[in-house]
């Protein structure tokens, strides 16, 4: 948090399928697992492009999360479905030792490619939306304190969850 690069918008992928762009998304899920994340955007490593990694079988930082699978996803679009909301707690690699309780749609359309410029088109609720909506905010300038309403639910991970601080 405070790097200018996380307040800018990343630049959309122009070339697909090449190996510098495979090289940078292996060196991403390298980070995001040694992170202990669930996902990263190419912007937290200072890569001003519109890509985004994510995917959990199971999360030590959130351990009633259901599985998400593993998705690598380029100049995406998010599009909320409904006016529902969700409020859940969120952290961040680039807020480390925070976490805060964040309104986010409950059910997204996210639009986007694949490494290979194939299209990809879910539509997702739950922890899956949440992360994808998390990870896109990052491509727009985003970090998760920006959304919060009420900051009597932010604070330090080892406050809030002591039980989670013990396993990481």
């Amino acid at each position: 948090m405070g790097d200018p690069l996380l307040t800018k918008a990343a630049l959309p992928v122009t070339e697909f399928g090449t190996d510098e762009l495979r090289q940078l998304i292996e060196d991403m899920f390298d980070t995001m697992h040694v992170a202990g994340g669930v996902g990263l955007a190419a912007p937290q490593i200072g890569i001003s492009l519109q890509l985004v990694i994510f995917g959990v079988d199971k999360s030590e930082r959130y351990p009633d999360a259901e599985q998400v699978p593993q998705t690598i996803l380029l100049n995406p679009r998010i599009t909320p479905l409904g006016n529902d909301e969700a409020l859940a707690w969120e952290g961040c690699l680039s807020v480390p030792g925070l976490r805060g309780e964040v309104p986010r749609p409950a059910r997204v359309r996210y639009q986007g490619f694949d490494p290979e410029g194939w299209p990809i088109d879910r539509t997702v609720e739950g922890f899956h939306a949440r992360v994808v909506q998390h990870e896109f905010d990052h491509l727009i300038g985003r970090l998760y304190p920006s959304r919060m309403r009420d900051f009597t639910r932010f604070g330090f991970t080892d406050i809030l969850f002591p039980e989670l601080e013990r396993k990481t």
